[in-house]
């Protein structure tokens, strides 16, 4: 209950943020009708339509997006003629004939409004101008909505989920009915005292136009609902902590644009990556049962292998890798993985990779093909984007190891890189109890195959810098002066001094909750560092072009000490989502300081990681 009141209240507060104004016109065009028959049809349309899309658009997957963005464009185009019947009545009269005798809804549009002829708007013109309205609605997504989001993408659909977005549609829908409510009144008298009906609604449909041009241009989440976020999230969060008893309880939700295609990227602070060697379960002398295998179920496709179900996978020994292809430590255990699987695979050893993004860009389907062909992986992968199988192991890190016995049983566990000579003794273990005795005589290791690029262990002179992330949400020991300017680009200064694991941003960055976007060349990235290995996620802009950049070390170019993706003299490209690793040293590791200057604007950096 408690956080269907702060829904309702996420929602209410909407009224106050300028990112609602494109959405105004829209039911300012029924202020002058009765509002039993036509305001409140039109809100209720736009309420239920919203908490349906944004319920899909949050546990469905990339069809949904796909999906939501024909019904967009065709809300904007009926809402663009049904503005242009306000603003020339000449127009509306020709065009109902010719829609009347075709029976098309969109003359229900135009016959709903009233042109001087003293009918009324219908009901269920309204509700289908409401439903319309709701398929462009992009409420401001402060810490509530982005809670709501988080946890819907997390835990999958569910009635709460639906229950928990209709609250908050709700809540808008009411602070809507007020403004509605009062915009009638002033509408009515300004029609008996002004006799100004015919040019109000001719304004009304001017503004219904800007408001399309708007949404169709992407201000709505651009930089409207930029200026909103820092207008209403205060408000949200203030609430939150009072109602939740824990200051910045929620803080971690997401941000930013609250539109259904935003909404698809929503991920958890309770996701981690397992940079160290916890593990548990006893090691390979005692396995005790941790559970049984979770139904694999809730895929959005399936890589190398049709979709496999643990019924089917009864009497075969299973190891369920969770990974995702941008984490450095998914990367360097990754060669053991593929080893075990070529190993054993003859002896009933079944090896599913199971991946699941933290990043965006790490959600697209072709994105994961291509480093999954790329990376060699020829096991089954269950591309897991809705965190299906996440939730059903109860899982928390990047990257996880589980062991099935043949019985379908989890024996054994292990998070993040390392004992992995213990790892492929579970694997004998339990194929020799499924009766694959020959299993022990394999030898254990990667033998001759050596280890290159990012997939080498991390060095072993000591790694005293962490994983660190540009976007706001998660970012940590940022020094530019002034801090982080959120969701708007802003001109940054390199920090003079750096101190270790202290980093900034030099030139003109737009730092979002997951990233950071280079608005013009010349921009660049200093860390002080003290590791052998400096990795640096990046992705091309939008447009897909190649990004050139220059990389140094203490103010020289990197020489013997560059990266797999840099050249001696310190240059390379962007061209693709991915890890980059830009320092590789082969001296003595001490504290460094690391820049990189893009020569081209667009690009996106996620995170640093070492090794």
């Amino acid at each position: 209950m408690l956080l269907i009141f702060l829904a309702y209240l996420g929602g209410a507060l909407t009224i106050l943020s300028p990112c609602i104004l494109p959405v105004l016109p829209f039911v300012f065009a029924r202020a002058d009708q009765p509002f039993a028959r036509s305001g409140l049809p039109l809100l209720a349309g736009m309420a239920l339509t919203f908490a349906a899309v944004a319920t899909l658009a949050a546990v469905g997957g990339g069809w949904v997006t796909q999906a939501n963005q024909y019904g967009r464009w065709l809300a904007i185009a009926l809402l663009a003629v049904f503005g242009l019947t306000l603003l020339l009545p000449r127009f509306a009269e020709r065009l109902m004939h010719p829609l009347v005798s075709a029976g098309s809804r969109l003359s229900a549009f135009a016959q709903a409004n009233d042109h001087g002829d003293g009918k009324p708007a219908g009901p269920g013109a309204s509700f289908l101008l409401g439903i319309a309205t709701g398929l462009l609605w992009a409420p401001c997504a402060g810490p509530i909505l982005g809670l709501v989001l988080t946890g819907a993408a997390l835990r999958g659909a569910s009635v709460g989920t639906t229950l928990l977005l209709a609250a908050y549609a709700a809540g808008a829908a009411t602070s809507l009915a007020v403004a509605l409510l009062i915009g009638g009144r002033v509408f009515t008298a300004m029609k008996r005292s002004l006799g100004a009906g015919e040019w109000i609604r001719r304004g009304i449909g001017a503004a219904m136009l800007l408001g399309v041009l708007a949404i169709g241009l992407g201000l709505d989440t651009g930089v409207l609902a930029r200026i909103s976020t820092v207008a209403t999230g205060g408000i949200e969060q203030h609430l939150v902590d009072r109602l939740s008893g824990t200051p910045g309880a929620m803080t971690g939700a997401t941000a930013g644009a609250g539109n259904a295609n935003a909404m698809l990227a929503a991920s958890s602070g309770a996701m981690m990556r397992a940079g160290g060697t916890s593990a548990a379960g006893g090691g390979a002398a005692a396995l005790p049962v941790e559970g049984q295998l979770p139904a694999l179920a809730g895929a959005v496709q399936w890589l190398n292998s049709p979709p496999l179900t643990a019924e089917g996978l009864r009497g075969k020994v299973v190891l369920v890798d969770f990974w995702t292809y941008s984490c450095i430590n998914c990367l360097r255990t990754l060669p053991y993985v593929k080893a075990w699987a070529q190993k054993y695979r003859d002896q009933g050893l079944v090896v599913i990779g199971v991946h699941a993004p933290e990043f965006a860009f790490e959600r697209n389907i072709d994105n994961v093909k291509k480093a999954t062909r790329e990376l060699g992986i020829d096991y089954p992968v269950a591309i897991d984007n809705n965190y299906a199988i996440w939730r059903a192991f109860n899982n928390q890190y990047w990257p996880a190891h589980y062991f099935i016995d043949a019985q379908g049983r989890i024996r054994h566990h292990h998070f993040g890189e390392g004992e992995y000579a213990e790892s492929e003794k579970v694997i004998q273990q339990l194929l020799a109890e499924a009766g694959h005795t020959g299993a022990a005589k394999v030898a254990i290791g990667l033998g001759g195959a050596g280890v290159q690029g990012v997939q080498m262990a991390a060095g072993k002179a000591g790694v005293e810098s962490g994983e660190t992330y540009i976007g706001y949400e998660r970012a940590e020991n940022f020094a530019s002066p002034g801090g982080e300017a959120r969701d708007r680009p802003h001109a940054y200064t390199a920090p003079a001094r750096p101190a270790l694991n202290d980093w900034g941003l030099a030139g003109t960055w737009q730092v979002g909750a997951e990233h950071a976007t280079l608005a013009v060349e010349g921009g660049r990235i200093i860390y002080r560092f003290h590791a052998r290995d400096l990795h640096l996620v990046l992705g091309p802009g939008k447009d897909g072009r190649p990004v050139r950049f220059r990389v140094s070390i203490d103010g020289a170019a990197p020489g013997d000490a560059r990266g797999t993706d840099v050249a001696a003299d310190g240059s390379g490209q962007v061209t693709e989502q991915r890890l980059y690793q830009l320092v590789r040293q082969t001296g003595k590791v001490a504290d460094r300081t690391f820049a990189i200057e893009f020569l081209d604007p667009g690009v996106e950096a996620y995170a640093f990681t070492f090794g």
